[in-house]
This record gives structure tokens, sequence and C-alpha cells, in this order.
């Protein structure tokens, strides 16, 4: 039986500190702190228009980008926005339509993260070799492709599913049917890390676990650490001799009740260099393979 781990006691002294520290800090803007943020990494130059052109960005569309993002990072939408900033609604429209797409948002979210990664203060907290996933459920209104009636959330809503560094900073986000097991997708975003994070180690929980995951994993040089609930309920398997399997790993030992088919992987081992090979260069999408 493996008990739960206990939450740790916060000192009362951190708690102080903490807010000693949070009284310090000043008040910023959501707007100014945007504007100083694309000073230092200039990520409103990845925002181009979707017909291409490549133009200088007059200081209105930088303001009305900043609008758009507002809108859509609070939820806040176009119309209340328009009312909020005085910017007319059908320029907010436009603005996005033509400048802030799935493409352009992942383009500024990298230039960010890469920036975060060469702070100083963002080593303290990890390397960056290492990263976990996690999914949200929000409720949504209207028509959606991708929403789906839940009654244990009281209505429709859609899945995000968001992958965050050891160093906090947010690095991929999917949209998934709410549905969909999340470990189909655990993989997607580290394959496709556009990122300067030297990510080679993931974490997930229950729901981001299977055992092609951990076989994919390995395949393309990547190391699974998952969080498995009921740990001791699951067969794993051992590669090696009882006694042997002892000797190395004396707590987990017990848990490693069966016994793998080399003569199985060995058989299969080129058809796997081929599934390897094909998710490693963008072939295929490792959500692809594992929902079949």
């Amino acid at each position: 039986m493996i008990p739960k781990l206990t939450a740790e006691d916060v000192p009362a002294e951190a708690g102080e500190l903490k807010d000693e520290l949070a009284g310090m800090l000043p008040f910023a803007p959501i707007a100014s702190l945007l504007i100083e943020l694309d000073v230092r990494t200039g990520f409103r130059d990845c925002f181009t228009h979707a017909g291409g052109r490549k133009q200088a960005k007059s200081a209105e569309l930088k303001r009305n980008i900043l609008a758009v993002l507002i809108a859509m990072a609070t939820n806040l939408g176009l119309v209340r926005m328009s009312e909020a900033c005085g910017v007319p609604y059908d320029v907010l429209a436009w603005t996005a339509e033509w400048y802030v797409r799935e493409d352009t948002l992942r383009e500024a979210n990298t230039c960010i993260v890469n920036h975060h990664h060469g702070l100083e203060l963002a080593g303290v907290f990890g390397g960056g070799t290492m990263c976990s996933s996690d999914g949200q459920r929000f409720p949504v209104r209207g028509k959606s492709t991708t929403a789906r009636q839940m009654p244990i959330h009281g209505g429709k809503v859609l899945s995000t599913y968001t992958h965050v560094s050891d160093q906090h900073s947010t690095y991929g986000t999917k949209i998934l049917i709410p549905t969909q097991r999340e470990a189909q997708f655990v993989l997607d975003e580290l394959l496709g890390n556009a990122t300067d994070l030297p990510i080679d180690e993931h974490a997930t929980d229950t729901h981001g676990t299977t055992l092609i995951n951990f076989a994919l994993f390995d395949l393309v040089g990547k190391l699974l650490s998952p969080r498995i609930r009921d740990l001791g309920k699951i067969t794993l398997i051992q590669d090696d001799t009882p006694t042997e399997i002892a000797k190395k790993h004396p707590h987990a030992g017990p848990l490693l009740g069966a016994r793998w088919n080399e003569a199985l992987v060995a058989d299969c081992w080129p058809d796997l260099l081929r599934m390897a090979g094909s998710l490693k260069y963008g072939q295929a999408t490792a959500s692809l393979v594992v929902g079949k």
C-alpha cells in the first residue's frame, strides 16, 4: 500500500514574508504590462496580416491588437472591450480576424517563453528540462463543434489541455473535445515544441497515462514520469528475474508482477522505429497513433 502524500505546513513567517513582498509590488495595469513586455520581447511583431502582407504596424494597430488580446484573455469580449476602450467594435473585429489567429498566437507565446527561459530568475525554479500537462473544463454558450454536454459539469463544456514547464511557463495549449481521453494528446506538444526549452521529461496524472505512451516516450527519447492513482492495483512489467528486480527496486519491486514479452518487441522493432521516425519528423501525430 502506497500512502498518500501529505501537504507541507507553511510556516507563519513564510506567510508574513509573502504578504510583505506582495505589498511592495506596484499596481500595474494590464495594458501597461503588455506594452512593457512587447518592448522587451517584440511579441506584437508576431501578429502578421493573414494575407501575408508585410507592413509596418501603426500605433493604432498595435493598440488594437492589445485590446483584442485583453478582450480574449479576460473573457470580456469585443463588444464590452469596445465600450471600455472607445475603439469601434468593427475595428476590433477586423483586427481579430486578420491578425489574431492560432498560428500568430503560438508564435507570440513562443517568443515570450523564450525570453522568460533566458531570465536568471527563471532558472531558480528549474532548468526547463521537465514539464507537466493537465486538462481543464470550461463552460461555453452557443454553437460549438468542440463542446459537449456533460451533466457532471453542469452543461456544455470544452477542455483545454495545457503543457507547463518547470519554470512555470505555458508553452503549449490544445483545445479538446471533453469526452476524449487526455492521454492521446500528451506527446503532441512535446514533439511540436518550438521554444528553446530543452524538455526531456514529462509528468502527467492518471488521465495522461497509457502503456502506449510509455513506449512512445521511450522511442522518441523522452521520459514519462506520471503520478498514477491506485498504483498498487495496476499490473506493471518487469524486465528481469524477481530476485534482480527486488535488488534494483526494493520499494517498487512488489508492484512489478508481469514479465515482458521480449520476443514480441524484437519482432516488431523495425515497425516501432519507423513509427518513432514518423512522430519525430512530424509525418504523423502522437495523438493519432495513441487514438488508434
